[in-house]
């Protein structure tokens, strides 16, 4: 399992209202989710997901526990995040969506190309190598088959 795309460099502690405002949640329009994405840290981010991987600081996706922040940058197009730390209930959720999240801290340059192996725990950014803590096989199958629904599916 593996994820790359350019970096959008993100700083600490970004709950899940700043990735989806609340006044967003009265629909289930995926799309309106993805399109807002972002939209009260800085209004154009929504446009510049698509291929994108996150780099943010630590603590990303704190807050509430809604997984239409995951759904939201998925249906953005986010190939993945990368943070050093993520809230409990936002990790599971990304997971849960098929989102790939990986643990791993290291300056995060603007439109640098991210690779990260989520098998393996490499993470390649600039020319340099840096470890990411391991995902558990279960979660690796989970993420391989497009999120925990998926996977039960493929289990019947």
């Amino acid at each position: 399992m593996r994820f790359e795309g350019p970096a959008l460099c993100l700083g600490p502690d970004i709950d899940t209202d700043l990735i989806i405002a609340g006044r967003y949640l009265r629909t289930k329009d995926r799309s309106l989710w993805a399109a807002h994405a972002f939209e009260d840290l800085d209004p154009a981010l929504a446009g510049e997901l698509r291929g994108k991987v996150i780099v943010a600081g630590k603590n990303f996706g704190c807050g509430s526990s809604r997984e239409q922040a995951v759904i939201a940058l998925k249906e953005a197009g986010v190939r993945g995040v990368v943070a050093p730390s993520f809230a409990r209930i936002f990790f599971r959720n990304a997971i849960n969506i098929g989102l790939p999240v990986a643990e791993c801290e290291f300056a995060c340059r603007e439109g640098e190309q991210i690779e990260a192996d989520l098998r393996t725990g490499i993470l390649a950014a600039g020319g340099r190598s840096y470890r990411m803590n391991p995902l558990s096989p279960r979660m690796l199958e989970i993420l391989a088959a497009g999120g925990l629904v998926e996977w039960w599916r493929g289990r019947r």
